[in-house]
């Protein structure tokens, strides 16, 4: 790496285009793009194992509540349609152990990209592409939305919570901002390096950030490096 990255370690992926990241204790959830399966492995990359999903054009993926949520982000551009495909933006509830739906939850009309769960609120959180804004929803109770966070920087993705902050991906110019949870105010600001992969996918353990590049911008083909990645963040 040059000097300028902000990559510390890298590991194994294995799946093509891995675009949402989640630990949950000694294992990492990963969300393939390509498939719309998702992965488990170990912090070495190690496959651990892997269950099909009803996601479509998945992004962000989470764990809380005793259920996987994935963000279903509209129709896919990755793979052939699947019966189960609705070609609309929604949050899925899976059955965490098999990945069967639990309740589709649409968003209405805009992109979806990042998800995470906020143990604190027992409340989700989810990056909406128009307008750019980070929302927090009472995903267990009628969806309900709760607070939003207005955002500057385009193509809001991977979401992790540290702190009385969120971090939030904008992968387009791959920048990561760490934003105040009550005041949307910006608290960091981390800028990758040139060679850098793209920050999709984003999560954190032991204050150590993950990031996932997907390798993969559906008609955009913005923000593309030419392989996935998976791997650690130096602050």
């Amino acid at each position: 790496m040059q000097a300028t990255s902000r990559v510390d370690t890298e590991i194994p992926t294995p799946v093509v285009n891995p675009n949402g990241l989640q630990w949950v204790d000694e294992e990492l959830f990963i969300m393939d793009q390509e498939t719309d399966d998702v992965a488990v492995v170990d912090d070495e990359g190690h496959l651990l194992r892997r269950f099909e999903t009803p996601t479509e054009n998945g992004s962000g993926i989470t764990v809380g509540a005793g259920y996987l949520w994935t963000a279903s982000n509209g129709t896919t551009a990755a793979r052939p349609f699947k019966n189960s495909d609705t070609h609309v933006s929604a949050v899925l509830q899976l059955d965490l152990e098999t990945g069967d739906l639990v309740a589709r939850h649409p968003i209405g009309d805009t992109g979806i990209h990042g998800i995470e769960w906020d143990d604190d609120r027992n409340m989700l959180w989810y990056t909406a592409t128009g307008p750019k804004q980070i929302v927090l929803v009472d995903a267990l109770s009628g969806f309900r939305e709760q607070r939003r966070i207005q955002c500057e920087l385009v193509r809001l993705h991977g979401l992790a919570i540290e702190d009385d902050g969120i971090w939030c991906a904008h992968t387009t110019d791959n920048v990561l901002v760490h934003y105040d949870i009550e005041s949307g105010a910006e608290l960091n600001r981390i800028t990758m390096g040139p060679e850098d992969p793209f920050v999709h996918g984003l999560t954190i353990r032991d204050e150590e950030l993950w990031f996932a590049d997907a390798n993969f911008a559906g008609k955009n083909h913005t923000g593309v490096r030419g392989r996935p990645a998976i791997g650690t963040i130096s602050r």
